[in-house]
């Protein structure tokens, strides 16, 4: 594949495109870094005959890739997690944080806040530290604490509005209460690294709490006598659970039983991607932690706890059609769109529609990566089935 190039103005023909209203077979235009329906014949046009073309992926939970970290505090580290994650078709995505001292967060709050807003990235997730110290997984336990207005009110005012989601565990105390603080600042409350019940958790859904941080992972597993959060998560139609569909983090059957309790408006794919993420086994930093990585599969060093992936959205979306058997239709609801209507963006982003940004996805007839678009611009280009021409 080559990589970088513009796009400016091109009709893409061909290929099998999704559209909210369903699959078609249909030319694509793009102008302007934005996607049109009809363009003048001398436009050029690329033959993507065999292909799909998909609207850009978007990843809410992302914590690293390229050997990189947005937790280092370091525009040009979380500059190689974008990129790295770009060109595995993830055209949105927000920078998640590790669990760390307040102080250092702020500090991390406030590169990342420039990047969004130079359109880099759609936010920031800080997930802890206001984390379970029975469920905290791959978060320092010592640097844990429990959710208080002020601890709350530092990281959110460090972000300069750029916060747009933060997991916490609401069974805390003060849990329930920064749950309402959150909500009230417009920023998303995600339940997770929690030992709450099934009460708390609805609790939390009633003050606010519209998200299920990596659903069934780093909290009490379903029961039936006991159901715990991953019911109340499940069953309420204000929730969006987020699933890492590595084959690692979850068994099949446990992902189709979440599609089809949830249905897949209400599904979020995310990677909750290290730093291996597009890299070789090894050694990582994830925050204060280190990570070893085998077989593509990260473990801390210290305990063996999973610690994350090395998952890429390209692959979960393959993984999805070809190995869960999922109708791609509801595989871009859970990649693209749903996300997308989450983060309030879905009027620019999340599906392929005239005016909307130019972000897309071309995967072949086995729905491996061929091509990614962002805002018109070509960041993995695709070989055409036939030379590019001009009609």
């Amino acid at each position: 594949m080559a990589v970088s190039g513009h796009a400016r103005r091109e009709v893409l023909a061909g290929a099998q495109v999704v559209l909210p209203s369903g699959v078609v077979r249909e030319c694509l235009t793009v102008e302007g870094g934005r996607i049109a329906m009809n363009a003048p014949e001398e436009y050029p046009t690329a033959d993507l005959t065999g292909h799909w073309i998909v609207p850009g992926f978007v990843d809410i939970h992302v914590h690293g890739g390229g050997g990189a970290s947005f937790s280092a505090g370091s525009a040009d580290e979380a500059l190689t997690v974008a990129a790295t994650h770009r060109a595995h078709g993830t055209t949105t995505m927000l920078a998640s944080t590790v669990t760390g001292d307040l102080d250092d967060l702020a500090r991390q709050a406030a590169v990342l806040s420039e990047l969004v807003e130079q359109g880099e990235l759609a936010g920031i997730h800080f997930e802890g530290p206001f984390l379970s110290p029975h469920r905290c997984g791959a978060h320092q336990p010592s640097l844990l604490r429990e959710p208080d207005r002020p601890g709350v009110r530092k990281l959110l005012d460090a972000a300069r509005g750029a916060a747009r989601m933060m997991t916490l565990a609401p069974e805390l105390p003060g849990g329930l209460t920064s749950v309402r603080l959150l909500a009230d600042a417009g920023v998303i409350a995600a339940v997770g690294h929690t030992d709450a019940g099934y009460e708390v958790t609805i609790d939390a859904i009633e003050a606010g709490a519209t998200v299920a941080t990596h659903l069934f992972n780093a909290m009490p597993p379903l029961g039936h006598r006991v159901p715990g959060p991953v019911a109340a998560l499940l069953e309420d139609e204000r929730v969006t659970v987020e699933l890492i569909n590595d084959g690692t983090h979850l068994h099949p059957a446990v992902l189709a039983l979440a599609f089809a309790t949830a249905g897949p408006a209400r599904v979020a794919f995310i990677t909750d991607a290290m730093g291996a993420a597009g890299m070789n086994d090894g050694r990582y930093p994830l925050g204060p932690m280190q990570v070893e990585v085998k077989g593509g599969i990260a473990r801390l060093v210290d305990g063996g706890s999973i610690a994350g992936s090395t998952l890429t959205l390209d692959a979960a979306f393959q993984r999805a059609v070809t190995v869960d058997k999922l109708p791609v239709g509801h595989v871009v609801e859970a990649i693209s769109a749903g996300p997308a209507k989450l983060l309030g963006l879905y009027d620019r982003i999340g599906s392929l529609e005239p005016g909307k940004d130019a972000d897309l996805v071309v995967l072949d007839a086995r729905f491996s990566l061929a091509g990614v678009m962002r805002k018109g611009e070509w960041l993995v280009r695709p070989k055409p089935t036939h030379d590019e021409h001009v009609r």
